[in-house]
């Protein structure tokens, strides 16, 4: 039975579309979705860039609000910023929800994407599969 995580963040541009590509690109049978609490409504083009460079974009990817995925049954949660970690909603089914902060690459330069990638990868993906026990 696949898995299912939410990762959260405000804008839902550029740290949560990097979560939710990684972990469908990189994490067997572990699925996961993205939104914000106040989606800006586009992808960062340099998270889209990176994803690109990775080969692990896909036309899917955009920003959500919130209310797109809150009906979905999720097995994790996971705010990526401290806004959505204080105004997280609480799901209708309960749903286990942790913070792993990420700084927002918004802004700054393509390196500040790369790193934000990387530390990603290698904070954030062992954390799920520890916390949904796969």
């Amino acid at each position: 039975m696949e898995k299912r995580v939410l990762i959260l963040c405000t804008g839902n541009s550029c740290r949560s579309i990097i979560a939710e590509a990684l972990i469908n690109a990189k994490l067997d049978g572990i699925s996961a979705d993205s939104s914000g609490v106040k989606a800006s409504g586009r992808v960062n083009p340099n998270a889209k860039k990176l994803l690109e460079e990775k080969n692990i974009w896909k036309e899917k990817y955009h920003s959500k609000t919130i209310d797109k995925v809150i009906d979905n049954p999720y097995d994790l949660v996971v705010t990526v910023c401290d806004h959505a970690n204080e105004t997280c909603p609480m799901f209708p089914k309960a749903v286990k929800v942790i913070h792993v902060g990420f700084e927002d690459p918004d802004g700054k330069d393509f390196g500040a994407f790369e790193k934000t990638y990387k530390e990603i990868e290698t904070i954030l993906l062992p954390k799920v599969k520890e916390e949904l026990g796969v």
